[in-house]
């Protein structure tokens, strides 16, 4: 038996096992004498078939069976201790030829890195405090969402706001009107799926037909809308009663009612801020450390994010769906995930003094319980039953306290909302531009 490796990347290797019948007839020849105290033949006692028998009817499957053993434990007990591979292990191809074994592997190797100065990593954060005006426009929205419709007058137009009520009827190929197949809809122009009829239905009025062509891809369908009726919103009026109502009575008047608001929106942009700063914590880590990353390991969190999208959709994936081109198109995420995989294991060993405490876990399962509307007790009793998953809200844990102990090394600036949104579309806009440079280019390398 031999194991050569070859170095493909700095962390890419493949690994060929290979034996002869010689190494392998130790597990053949157990397995023959296991298989002829199962095997019951016409003629023999339980027991008792010969084994050349048992050779010439079985020996194929047999020893395909324990060479699928013998590759595996050659792996995990040669293989892995020595070469500690990283991400799923691939094998490339085994073959069994001639009395010989050749199986090939492609490993992982973890890389070789040294952290960044931290101090010279600049990262910016979005701070905004919510403002009056704001808390305004939620309740003037939540106020239109809980109010009526009613009519408009005769004559009256209609407007970005209104609710349209329409006979669609399809035009044929000829321009013909298909009165067989006409339905009734009904078109809220708020909505921003009813963006492609706002532009025809403003300005008019009830008995009007409008000519609309509604385009799908490389094609349209051309329709005629009669309206029937237009509505008009009619919001609900502010009231201690109204306030208790969409609430559940945890606030008791307009003005605990506005403060609440108020709360949850700040809420919501200070989880968005964090989220965000986590998200550009880990690029800024990403772009400050240059080293190469197992393809079996970018191979694997490609399947998780498949993996995901199965979960997602009650365990199967959509019927359109392409598992291999959507993971072609997230080979650079992929890439930084498994990255930051690698910069995280780095850091935990910088913040070695990290400790998970119970009230840590305590805190987690209570705000999934409260998310969750059950007790704190009950999600502890799930997490109890699912070894697993308690293992990943430790990791989780984990994670958050090494964000917490990164920011105070690198250095953060607070912006504005409205400074972070700007930064961010600048963001975008060269990443396109350099996305195209980069098809320009590939396109003339492919003409030359």
């Amino acid at each position: 038996m031999d194991i050569s490796v070859e170095d493909i990347t700095s962390v890419d290797k493949q690994v060929k096992i290979s034996a002869t019948r010689e190494d392998l007839a130790p597990k053949f020849n157990e397995a023959y004498k296991k298989y002829q105290g199962q095997i019951n033949m016409p003629g023999f006692r339980p027991g008792k078939v010969p084994i050349q028998l048992i050779k010439k009817r079985f020996g194929d499957e047999i020893e395909e069976e324990e060479i699928g053993k013998y590759v595996q434990e050659i792996f995990e007990n040669e293989v892995v201790p020595e070469y500690e591979p990283v991400g799923e292990s691939q094998m490339v191809e085994m073959s069994w030829e001639n009395d010989e074994l050749e199986a090939v592997f492609k490993i992982g190797a973890r890389p070789e890195f040294e952290l960044a100065d931290l101090s010279k990593i600049k990262v910016d954060k979005m701070v905004h405090d919510v403002t009056d005006e704001e808390v305004r426009e939620e309740v003037e929205h939540q106020l239109q969402q809980q109010g009526d419709w009613e009519p408009l007058d005769e004559g009256e137009e209609v407007t970005e706001t209104c609710r349209v009520s329409v006979q669609a009827i399809p035009v044929d190929e000829d321009g013909n009107p298909d009165e067989e197949n006409k339905a009734n809809e009904v078109i809220d122009l708020n909505q921003e799926e009813s963006e492609q009829f706002r532009e025809d239905l403003l300005g008019h009025t009830v008995g009007d037909e409008v000519d609309v062509e509604i385009g799908h891809g490389d094609h349209s369908h051309h329709f005629i809308l009669k309206i029937l009726e237009i509505e008009k919103p009619n919001k609900a009026r502010l009231t201690d009663e109204f306030a208790k109502q969409q609430t559940n009575e945890e606030a008791k008047n307009v003005d605990e009612y506005k403060s609440l608001i108020k709360s949850q929106i700040q809420d919501y942009y200070d989880q968005s801020a964090d989220d965000l700063f986590k998200r550009d914590l880990v690029d800024a880590m990403v772009e400050a450390h240059e080293f190469e990353v197992p393809e079996v390991f970018i191979e694997q969190f490609k399947n998780q994010y498949v993996e995901r999208v199965k979960q997602q959709n009650q365990g199967q994936l959509p019927p359109d769906f392409d598992p291999e081109e959507y993971k072609e198109g997230l080979g650079d995420r992929a890439e930084r995930d498994a990255k930051w995989f690698f910069i995280n294991e780095k850091l935990q060993e910088k913040f070695d003094d990290i400790e998970i405490k119970p009230d840590d876990i305590d805190e987690h399962l209570s705000a999934q319980a409260a998310q969750y509307g059950i007790s704190v007790d009950q999600m502890r009793n799930m997490f109890a039953q699912n070894p697993q998953q308690l293992e990943n809200l430790r990791n989780s844990i984990r994670e958050n306290k090494v964000f917490d102990r990164l920011s105070e090394e690198i250095e953060v600036e607070e912006i504005s909302k409205e400074e972070y949104q700007e930064a961010y579309d600048e963001k975008m806009k060269a990443a396109e531009q350099a996305e195209d440079e980069a098809e320009q280019e590939n396109s003339s390398n492919i003409v030359s």
